[in-house]
């Protein structure tokens, strides 16, 4: 399983619901601008509760985008580390959907959310009905641009993988029927090929 890391841009969200990340394998960083300087109660507790996985990192200087450029190292920095991690900027900051973009050709998975609600992983495990359930997958599939699979058996794969490798095969196989019946998915000789909203 990739690692997934959460870089929480806390001069533009300041989130309440970090619980949720509990019981996930997450990395959390949250960055602090340099004129902020108090962390309430409760997200002091809640980083507390995720261990050495949270940590704080106080930006230097002040000045326009200084923050953003401090995610942008970072994320540099753990790619390089790590290749095959994901990528998770919690921020309301529309300015970071250039460098996502960009992140993506280099074949490096990320994503902006404004909430931590939003984080794939998050959303699937929440995902009660199989139409939410649907929802997730498509938003996952349509993150990871160019890196989607290409197989049936991959497919099936990476979605088991999104639910933590705890569904089971008729499930697997009423979830891709599911994408074909709806037209998300067209799938010629075991290859798969997909539409919009995933392209």
């Amino acid at each position: 399983m990739k690692n997934n890391y959460v870089l929480i841009d806390y001069e533009n969200v300041q989130p309440k619901n970090l619980a949720v990340l509990n019981g996930h394998p997450f990395t959390v960083i949250v960055f602090v601008g340099a004129n902020q300087q108090k962390i309430p109660f409760e997200l002091a507790c809640a980083l507390q509760s995720l261990g050495s996985n949270a940590r704080y990192i106080k930006i230097a200087g002040n000045g326009a985008n200084a923050l953003d450029f401090h995610i942008a190292f970072y994320i540099g920095q753990l790619a390089a580390q790590d290749p095959d991690a994901y990528f998770h900027i919690i921020s309301k900051d529309t300015g970071f959907d250039p460098l996502i973009a960009h992140l993506k050709e280099q074949k490096i998975f990320a994503q902006r959310e404004k909430d931590l609600a939003e984080i794939p992983l998050i959303r699937l495990s929440n995902a009660s009905s199989a139409e939410k359930k649907l929802e997730a997958i498509v938003k996952n599939l349509a993150a990871r641009g160019h890196s989607r699979p290409r197989k049936v058996k991959t497919l099936s794969n990476t979605i088991n993988s999104m639910f933590m490798k705890k569904l089971e095969e008729s499930e697997l196989k009423d979830i891709i029927a599911k994408m074909s019946d709806k037209k998300l998915i067209v799938i010629q000789n075991e290859k798969v090929s997909y539409n919009s909203p995933i392209v």
